[in-house]
């Protein structure tokens, strides 16, 4: 079918008016803008355009009578604290990983008409409170991220049939889609880049070892240093914040001052860490190499630059809102994940 040309007029533009323009069928039309995952990607492109050139704009509030849907879906951080003491959330939001989480969440949801509320979570009041908010329809489904080690959160939505997506792996078996890193594979990245610029004694600073992700960092970490000969290797633990890293480098150059590499599990860790080295007169990387976990803006604001493992947040939030809208549209599909795989880049710090 050739493509039609745009409406004229003063009505506004319609499904019917973009799906001429597209050259498709209004059903594809409409399971593009409704993120329905079992569409072409080139076709999504066709109708995105269209919808550009029609100017056409998805009325939620006809899509919820005829769907019984909201049009909004939660973005859910659970915490084990209530940060009730933080009204602002000063100290969350200062962590560029939410940003670009919400970035990624956005290029998705942006296009479908979608919105997205923020939920914060931190106590087992607030997490039953939030279950039963969604099950009675205030927004179509959760999107997750889990901060405890143990978080009860992603089997009370389960059990509650609200559809869910986690960004990382839950910490326990749980029937939940899921969108992850391959962890481990990143800290071998690391590790094998610090062995190959000819450092001997290398040292870690994790996150919390209880935590998926950070468990997965320092087992991958352990396991490639043990290959290259080296049996055991200090590892001082964080909780992923600037002033953790450099709390942790403190203590390892107290108790290791022969180091001469440095894995640092997130970004924000390791500029603690090039904080504490820099008061200790230790040269980055002519003394010691560091290489962080994450690519995010601190990596790249960080003096010298970092040379970090690439975790690709926005691609994977994307994932995670294409995931959730194809689980609103079909609660009977089957619980799937999608791993990422991280990659290296390369800056002055290793």
């Amino acid at each position: 079918m050739e493509r039609g040309r745009a409406p004229v007029g003063e009505r506004l533009p319609t499904l019917e008016d973009v799906a001429r323009v597209a050259g498709v069928s209004r059903a594809t039309v409409s399971r593009v803008i409704n993120g329905i995952r079992n569409v072409d990607p080139q076709l999504h492109e066709v109708v995105w355009e269209a919808v550009g050139q029609t100017g056409y704009v998805p009325n939620r509030l006809a899509r919820s009578l005829v769907t019984r849907r909201t049009g909004t879906v939660a973005l859910v951080v659970s915490d084990s604290e209530s940060h009730d003491d933080d009204p602002f959330m000063g100290r969350f939001f200062a962590d560029p990983y939410f940003g670009r989480v919400v970035g990624g969440l956005m290029s998705v949801l942006r296009r479908t008409g979608v919105q997205l509320a923020l939920q914060i979570v931190g106590t087992e009041e607030g997490r039953r409170r939030l279950v039963g908010d969604l099950r009675n329809g205030q927004a179509d489904g959760a999107i997750v991220l889990s901060l405890p080690a143990v978080d009860p959160l992603p089997r009370m939505l389960t059990e509650g049939g609200v559809p869910s997506v986690m960004i990382g792996r839950p910490g326990e078996a749980v029937p939940i889609n899921y969108v992850d890193l391959a962890n481990e594979t990143g800290a071998t990245l690391a590790a094998e880049h610090l062995l190959g610029r000819g450092c001997q004694r290398i040292g870690m600073i994790s996150g919390p070892a209880d935590v998926p992700a950070s468990h997965d960092r320092i087992s991958g970490f352990r396991r490639t240093m043990a290959k290259h000969g080296h049996g055991w290797v200090p590892i001082v633990a964080g909780n992923f914040t600037q002033e953790s890293g450099e709390a942790a480098m403190r203590s390892l150059l107290a108790s290791h001052p022969e180091l001469d590499g440095m894995f640092v599990a997130n970004d924000l860790m390791a500029v603690g860490a090039l904080m504490a080295l820099r008061e200790a007169g230790r040269r980055v990387p002519d003394d010691i190499a560091i290489v962080g976990f994450d690519d995010s803006s601190a990596a790249i604001a960080a003096a010298p630059a970092l040379t970090t493992v690439r975790h690709p947040l926005e691609d994977m939030a994307a994932e995670a809102a294409r995931l959730l809208l194809a689980r609103i549209e079909d609660p009977g599909m089957r619980v799937s994940s999608v791993i990422y795989e991280p990659t290296l880049v390369r800056r002055d710090s290793a």
